[in-house]
């Protein structure tokens, strides 16, 4: 991918940072509204599980309910689009909570979003082949069940997958992963890709930072080179925002990625004190903004490059390192 690297803008000091979250006046009532637009949900990736055979196939008849009393042997899914992914005896991905902890290990996954994403029952889990039995462990949830760990990560299951090799819940939110076999995030790029024998891991790029689109010109794209998005609905003075709650799943938030890891994006704002900062939403999601403008990436999209989210609904675009939405009606 060649990417284009716009002038670098000047980086704000910490008292320039908190005069920019002021002047973005950032907005805690947040409106009930939820456009999802028209995309349809992930499918699934390519690839085989070691032991299971390939998604997709005779392993679907095998997946087992999200309730099941253990997850058996673990095994390894060589996911074309996320490298190496940890799935449980039946190939059901395991998928991990940045809001967890994994030093100590610690479950905030309770009530409503237990049942989302159900808690993967430590009892009778043993090590895949090629995965280290020692990073196997268990902590103790609120209810006094116990719940596997992974390299000291609580592990899940995702309601919506409902057969071998489904991965849906990849990067919901911005905080739901699938879990490499040493318990980390497995990659959004595939093991074929410039990850090489790395295990799923990638080369490391800014957190933000622009590429060149053959139909787009210059577009923002995250860290895993994931095409970044704004939403028309959404206010910019001050800060609002119009995805919630089920628009996230189809929008996850863009995290909040340090001034000092970007390329190529406008850190200074179109005016004085609206620039670079991270906005505080109504639900307690973080989410990073260029100029005062929410960005989110797109679960529609499968692998870098993809743009699959542009114009969905008339409201969504892509955007350029000034914050611009790239073709959308003036």
């Amino acid at each position: 991918m060649k990417t284009s690297w716009r002038s670098a803008s000047l980086v704000a000091s910490a008292a320039a940072v908190l005069a920019l979250t002021t002047a973005c006046g950032q907005e805690q009532g947040s409106s009930s509204a939820q456009n999802v637009g028209a995309a349809s949900s992930p499918t699934l990736g390519a690839g085989t599980i070691a032991g299971v055979g390939a998604a997709g196939s005779s392993a679907q008849d095998q997946a087992q309910s999200t309730t099941a009393a253990s997850a058996g042997q673990l095994t390894v899914w060589n996911s074309d689009e996320y490298g190496k992914v940890l799935t449980d005896s039946a190939g059901r991905t395991l998928y991990r909570f940045d809001k967890d902890t994994a030093e100590p290990p610690k479950t905030t996954c309770e009530g409503e979003c237990a049942t989302t994403w159900p808690p993967v029952p430590a009892s009778g889990a043993t090590a895949a082949e090629g995965v280290d039995k020692a990073l196997l462990g268990e902590v103790t949830r609120p209810d006094g069940t116990k719940q596997l760990t992974v390299g000291g990560w609580p592990l899940y299951y995702y309601a919506k997958d409902t057969k071998a090799g489904d991965i849906n819940g990849q990067g919901l939110k911005g905080t739901w992963f699938a879990s490499a076999p040493d318990g980390k995030k497995a990659s959004t790029k595939g093991g074929d890709s410039a990850a090489g024998d790395a295990g799923g891991e990638v080369a490391e790029q800014a957190g933000l930072t622009t590429r060149n689109d053959a139909k787009l010109g210059e577009v923002v794209v995250d860290k895993n080179g994931m095409t970044v998005y704004r939403f028309l609905k959404d206010n910019q003075w001050p800060m609002k925002t119009e995805c919630t709650g089920a628009c996230l799943d189809k929008w996850p938030v863009v995290a909040p990625v340090d001034e000092k890891d970007t390329k190529g994006i406008n850190l200074q704002g179109s005016t004085p004190n609206r620039g670079y900062v991270v906005f505080d939403r109504p639900d307690g999601i973080k989410q990073q903004t260029i100029d005062c403008i929410p960005l989110y990436t797109f679960a529609g999209d499968k692998a870098p490059g993809d743009t699959n989210g542009q114009g969905v609904g008339g409201t969504w675009f892509a955007i350029n390192g000034d914050g611009e939405a790239i073709g959308a009606p003036k």
